[in-house]
């Protein structure tokens, strides 16, 4: 009766750890990856037991996966109900409905004010709101300015390290003391009806007074969106290049704005407008100018969605502005002062009073769009355990993306391939991991699959 068994045995005994190995040698052996650097590292979540290493501690770039370490930081640092405060006041005279004097706008750096992915945040809450309080101060026109007023962080809004063809897209928009519709705008387009016709500039969502110079082409039908856009910050002139498909009536792109405080006061400033008040400037303040009034009186305050509700965003669609300003606003909370070095610095406080070497995690941002960051497997995958023993780890967890039937967050800039996450098997183990490919060869579309190979083992 023996015998009947002995032929399950390969298979039964087969240890988890083998069936990694042969996988990742198959994957290394891959024409893709000839030059490529791999780092994988497999614990069971419970434990912390080891499955399996292979350049675990070797630091590479992890693109988005970055963002894991800012968002647990963030929670432990700043708590799962912390939200960002942004202050509206007024100076002058009020006489017969008339303002004769200034509205301030005070911002703590939050990036959902105007968003469009909260009830509260997107601008015709807020604009309603900033009108209501007016009126309740006898107030329905105004001869005066909005003044933004930089209190306690820097003027550098783009990290270090961020690449010339990120910053014009979407995804590259800096990070300011006042944000409006996450930094960026929709570009609508015309493309022609064969390859290689020019492309029309439609329209900009918002209205926006900036200039691209538009070098866009028409690509093959289903080419997809194939354009870059180019800007220095603070420039009101940029270019675009590429190609989007053809045959079709018109096809979108978002840029980042070139000056997201100016933005954020052009935008309001329309609103307002459109409610009878028509501001007769916009101009941005240092809170010790003597350009503030320190006598202004308050209107209202602007309350953010909780740092939970950021974070679900955060991860679930990887928004890059949302991880810079996070790092602005644990230096702001800790320190008083609001920059991406004290962010990063902070983190690597944190991080080393809870184990890791600060030479595992070499970060230049807070969202891991800088190829220049370096972050080993291994200190992924403590971030991702230490997450697992706080109290708002259902928060983070529920942020995560489902991607092939696991829980993970993903990462890819050019030439980066990385995720982070948590698997269950079907005995119902769990194991927590990461993975990250730097410097492959081709299309990113086939590693993927490769790698889903590896990480199915797991399952």
């Amino acid at each position: 009766m023996g015998l009947v068994f002995l032929g399950f045995i390969p298979l039964k005994g087969q240890d988890l750890r083998e069936r990694i190995r042969k996988e990742i040698t198959k994957f290394e052996s891959d024409s893709q990856m000839r030059h490529a650097a791999l780092g994988l590292f497999v614990v069971e979540s419970n434990t912390g037991k080891p499955v399996f290493e292979k350049n675990a501690q070797l630091g590479l770039a992890p693109a988005s996966c970055q963002k894991v370490i800012t968002a647990t930081t963030a929670f432990e640092l700043l708590g799962k109900d912390f939200r960002y405060k942004t202050e509206f006041r007024y100076n002058g005279r009020v006489s017969d409905s008339l303002l004769r004097g200034n509205i301030y706008i005070i911002g703590s750096g939050d990036p959902s004010l105007g968003s469009w992915r909260y009830a509260s945040t997107s601008a015709d809450p807020v604009g309603k709101a900033l009108a209501e309080s007016l009126h309740s101060h006898g107030i329905y026109r105004m001869e005066g300015g909005l003044v933004s007023v930089n209190y306690g962080f820097e003027t550098q809004a783009i990290p270090g390290g961020w690449i010339w063809e990120d910053i014009g897209n979407y995804f590259g928009a800096g990070s300011y003391c006042v944000n409006w519709r996450e930094n960026q705008y929709d570009l609508i387009l015309k493309p022609g009806m064969n390859i290689g016709d020019s492309v029309s500039i439609l329209n900009y969502r918002p209205a926006l007074h900036i200039k691209l110079e538009n070098e866009l082409n028409t690509g093959p039908v289903e080419s997809g969106d194939n354009s870059i856009i180019y800007f220095s910050p603070g420039r009101s002139q940029g270019y675009i290049h590429g190609t989007i498909p053809c045959c079709v009536d018109s096809f979108v792109i978002s840029g980042a704005v070139a000056d997201g405080e100016l933005f954020a006061l052009g935008q309001l400033g329309e609103i307002l407008t459109e409610k009878g008040f028509s501001p007769s400037s916009a101009s941005i303040q240092n809170k010790k100018s003597n350009l503030y009034d320190y006598n202004s009186r308050p209107l209202f305050v602007h309350l953010s969605p909780s740092l939970d509700s950021i974070v679900y965003w955060f991860l679930k669609k990887s928004i890059n502005l949302y991880g810079e300003s996070l790092l602005k606003t644990l230096a702001h909370e800790k320190s008083g002062f609001g920059s991406i070095e004290g962010g990063i610095d902070l983190i690597h406080q944190f991080w080393e009073q809870n184990g890791l070497d600060r030479s595992a995690l070499v970060i230049m941002d807070g969202s891991g769009l800088s190829p220049q960051n370096r972050v080993t497997p291994y200190a992924l995958v403590r971030v991702m355990r230490f997450a697992r023993t706080k109290p708002w780890f259902r928060y983070f967890y529920d942020a995560l993306p489902e991607i092939n039937g696991i829980k993970m967050k993903s990462g890819s800039i050019e030439g980066v391939r990385s995720y982070t996450g948590y698997i269950r098997s079907k005995s119902g183990k769990e194991y927590t991991f990461a993975i990250i490919v730097n410097n492959f060869d081709g299309s990113s579309g086939p590693l993927v699959k490769k790698i889903w190979r590896v990480l199915d083992i797991l399952k």
